[in-house]
């Protein structure tokens, strides 16, 4: 796939005002050798981990909820351990991220992503029979942070070993996370039956695919001349690297807010419109349906989005699209949620597309790997945070206001903000040029 590409990133990185519209955003830093083409084989293997690693980013958390009655039963579980459970992703994904980069800069994002996948496949093997609840959030952890540090990498490893493809590398990414996400949510419980019922099987089943994930990964770890090569450090006056001011740019904090905005919607969807659509009198497995139908838009979108993305020159319009879907899909849940219930789910589905969308524009918006991994781990570690109140807050409106009003009012307000600062994220500019080096 790569081979004969040297010319053609040759004239990429030549400089970023000559290029057509269609590659702004995958470029190289003008002034910085492009790096050399990887092997064949090596390639297909990045494509194959990056597939199985993102079919692995989900799993631990949608196979929970599918079971989490069983297992608060299990474990004893009291209801407010269970929320807090429910809370430990986000914040996983917040405080492990961030780490990414400098492990990345250390072992190699390939490494990182390697070690990764090992922690998921042990968290999710040991967690079912870890034999008390501390047991079972701690090895969870594990997982949650094997899944960070992949999440934040994930961009890097498509910016580095694809620096013309990322519309299409990021598409293919994000198909396979939101069919990961889908599959675990459909297929646990009845997998589980399969199994003999017991809850420990069916959460340990899973740690098969995260094991399989590690294995693309082994070969690109021990040939390290087969991945590109480290694009130059730009270095201050003194000779020491000189790190980019992430925290100085618009952009990066627009599209953290996006990012956080967007996480929110997909976390409140995913924890709650199952139960709108029970208490408009919808019956429970039509419910679990309709979720269901959500979650998986965003396997075909998750495709086509990212490279739409990649051939515009400004990501407001897609931005603006998906927020408006969002918007109509919260009107229906307010005046008809039993009646339209099809058209909204397919409609919320479209506005959960924002996800891929962030991760392309994560991809666009800096020009080098390590400006990619830097923006990353800004913007996915600061837009967790931001995610973590939502899913809470609907639960305490709908409990005080005894009805779903106030919550959908909530969810389509927060629509409003995430259009705005996705418009602004998705301006044609990189952060290097806004946040400058010390």
């Amino acid at each position: 796939m790569m081979c004969g590409m040297a010319s053609e990133e040759t004239r990429i990185a030549d400089t970023r005002t000559e290029m057509p519209s269609t590659e702004r955003g995958v470029s190289t830093a003008p002034g910085i050798r492009p790096t050399a083409p990887a092997h064949a084989w090596a390639t297909r293997l990045v494509v194959v981990g990056i597939v199985l690693t993102a079919l692995n980013l989900r799993p631990a958390i949608t196979s929970l909820g599918a079971l989490l009655e069983e297992v608060r039963d299990g474990l004893g579980m009291s209801g407010s351990v269970a929320g807090l459970l429910t809370s430990v992703p986000p914040l996983c994904f917040a405080v492990f991220g961030v780490t990414a980069p400098r492990l990345a800069r250390r072992f190699g994002p390939a490494a990182v992503v390697c070690a990764g996948m090992a922690a998921i496949t042990a968290g999710l093997l040991i967690r079912p029979y870890a034999g008390g609840t501390a047991g079972f959030l701690a090895a969870s952890a594990l997982a949650l942070m094997g899944i960070a540090v992949s999440n934040v990498l994930m961009p890097v490893i498509v910016k580095r070993w694809f620096p013309d493809r990322v519309g299409s590398m990021t598409g293919l990414y994000s198909m396979a996370l939101a069919l990961g996400t889908s599959t675990a949510a459909a297929v646990t419980v009845p997998l589980t039956g399969a199994l003999g019922g017991g809850w420990q099987s069916g959460l340990a089943v899973w740690a098969g695919l995260a094991a399989a994930a590690v294995l693309p990964w082994l070969p690109l770890v021990r040939s390290r001349g087969a991945a590109p090569a480290p694009e130059p450090v730009r270095t201050a006056p003194d000779g020491r690297a000189a790190p980019l001011r992430i925290t100085r740019s618009r952009t990066a904090w627009a599209l953290a807010v996006f990012f956080g905005l967007q996480a929110t919607a997909a976390y409140i969807t995913m924890g709650w419109m199952a139960q709108i659509f029970r208490d408009a009198g919808v019956p429970a497995g039509t419910a679990g349906l309709l979720l269901a139908v959500t979650m998986v838009m965003g396997v075909p979108l998750a495709f086509v989005i990212p490279r739409l993305a990649t051939r515009l020159p400004h990501q407001g319009p897609i931005v603006l699209a998906l927020g408006v879907c969002g918007l109509v899909g919260y009107a229906g849940l307010y005046l008809a949620p039993a009646g339209g219930a099809w058209a909204w789910a397919v409609l919320l589905g479209i506005a959960n597309c924002a996800f891929p969308l962030a991760l392309t524009m994560v991809g666009m918006r800096a020009r080098t790997g390590a400006g990619v991994a830097q923006l990353s781990a800004f913007a996915q570690s600061t837009g967790y945070l931001i995610s973590i109140p939502g899913p809470l807050l609907v639960g305490v409106l709908y409990q005080h206001s005894g009805g779903w009003g106030l919550p959908i009012a909530l969810m389509a307000g927060l629509m409003l903000p995430q259009m705005a600062v996705g418009v602004l994220a998705g301006r044609d500019r990189t952060v290097e040029d806004e946040a400058g080096r010390a």
